[in-house]
């Protein structure tokens, strides 16, 4: 990978590649998933997820080495199944169909095999005229070189646990001092053991990463099984092939996703929304019926019919109650906006309240940082905040007040009281503030 990661940790459509694997098997109904790592792998232990438990190899001495290494943890398990951390695409589906074939066979290896077009590094599966398997040539062996169709060693086995550790220490070392699970195979043929192989639907399911070239293979596979659900789930796509969607992401029925679009995290749209185009969506939360065109939403909550947009940025912990319209060019950073507040185009909200009904005129901002420290600004309900307003925080707009448009407001502002000017006063009249909305 040419990476400072550990190549499981490599994320794929929003999770590390390990964990895919750990969700496949507990969703397959394995009972415990023990996952082998090395010495120093707290991050691993930490992305595998809480379903897994672990095995240390204290030396990467190969996958056979490593199984052995489980040895403890696996206990008086009956029956092992083995998958690797690399292999992320692989289904419960798949999983399944292999657990079931092999206990249906009373074997003692089942292994999971693929059709390909090319071998390119895996072994291959020899069969004889009957169809039995007879051998696995590794790529190093094959006179004929990795070219042409061929059934691989997909590199996942069900063996009877009885039967695998009487074997598993006669798995012959390589010139490495590595000792291999493939070699097992070879091992059940010559010792007449019960063996079967089982071919996967897609082989797309058993592609390993070795390399970024693979990686973005496996992520243009996963995101397309990814949209793919969804849309069979009730969401259009308007064109799938532009459209990111994180394993993570859940959206409603009848909402609309268009081009460009990113939803990244544990975003979670509601249904009979648009969003989109060009959109990112991190770990948001939208109800339903919003309206989100070319804009940033990042950890923020918005209730059903809000819309915003294009252009804008949503932040951490911004929170629009239904209704709430934000236009084109506007920012809200861990503020609550109330019911059908409208904030028109190029105005930032930060650290503040604002109540119902309130419109925020363009231009208008909070000054939230002094320097030193962040101060909160309170606005109440029916406030109308007119364009290129200053408010300078601390400090609270009561209910109904209005502020002429290039105020900058130091000063507590009473409910129903019209300021206006650098600093704002009080207005002698009942003149009305200039705004936008």
């Amino acid at each position: 990978m040419r990476s400072s990661l550990t190549k499981v940790l490599h994320p794929l459509a929003g999770r590390p590649m390990v964990r895919y694997v750990v969700d496949a098997a507990s969703a397959a109904g394995v009972g415990r998933c023990i996952v082998v790592v090395g010495p120093d792998a707290g991050d691993v232990r930490a992305a595998a997820g809480p379903a897994a438990e672990f095995a240390v190899q204290d030396e990467a001495l190969g996958t056979g080495h490593a199984l052995a290494a489980a040895r403890d943890a696996i206990g008086d398990a009956e029956h092992v199944l083995v998958l690797n951390g690399d292999v992320p695409l692989i289904s419960e589906v798949t999983l399944r169909m292999l657990a079931e074939r092999h206990l249906d066979g009373g074997c003692d290896l089942t292994f999971l095999t693929a059709h390909v077009e090319s071998a390119g590094a895996y072994g291959c599966v020899q069969r004889d005229a009957d169809g039995d398997v007879t051998d696995i040539i590794e790529a190093p062996e094959r006179s004929g070189g990795a070219e042409g169709p061929a059934e691989i060693n997909a590199g996942q086995y069900c063996l009877r646990a009885s039967w695998l550790w009487q074997q598993i220490e006669s798995i012959p070392p390589s010139p490495g001092g590595e000792r291999y699970l493939t070699s097992l195979v070879p091992l059940a043929v010559r010792s007449g053991s019960a063996l079967q192989a089982v071919a996967a639907a897609d082989a797309t399911e058993v592609q390993g990463i070795n390399d970024r070239v693979q990686l973005a293979e496996a992520e243009a596979a996963l995101r397309r099984r990814i949209n793919r659900d969804h849309m069979l789930a009730g969401v259009t796509l308007a064109d799938p092939e532009r459209t990111y969607i994180d394993a993570g992401v859940t959206i409603g029925p009848d909402s609309l996703v268009e081009p460009n679009t990113h939803l990244r995290g544990a975003t979670a749209i509601g249904g009979g929304c648009r969003i989109g185009p060009d959109s990112t969506l991190v770990d948001a939360k939208v109800g339903d019926g919003c309206r989100i065109i070319s804009s940033t939403i990042e950890d923020a909550t918005l209730e059903d019919g809000v819309d915003v947009g294009p252009y804008s940025h949503l932040r951490a912990g911004a929170y629009l109650c239904a209704g709430v319209h934000i236009g084109n060019y506007a920012e809200v950073k861990a503020s609550r906006l109330g019911r059908d507040v409208k904030m028109g185009h190029f105005s930032y909200i930060g650290d503040a309240e604002v109540g119902d009904e309130t419109n925020i005129g363009a231009g208008a901002i909070t000054c939230n940082y002094d320097g030193t420290a962040k101060h909160r600004t309170i606005i109440g309900n029916n406030v109308f905040i007119g364009s290129d307003t200053m408010l300078v925080a601390p400090v609270t707009i009561g209910d109904g007040a209005r502020t002429g448009a290039g105020s900058v407001v130091t000063r507590d502002v009473p409910a129903g009281a019209v300021v206006a000017g650098a600093p704002a006063r009080v207005a002698p009249s009942k003149g009305k503030g200039r705004g936008a909305s």
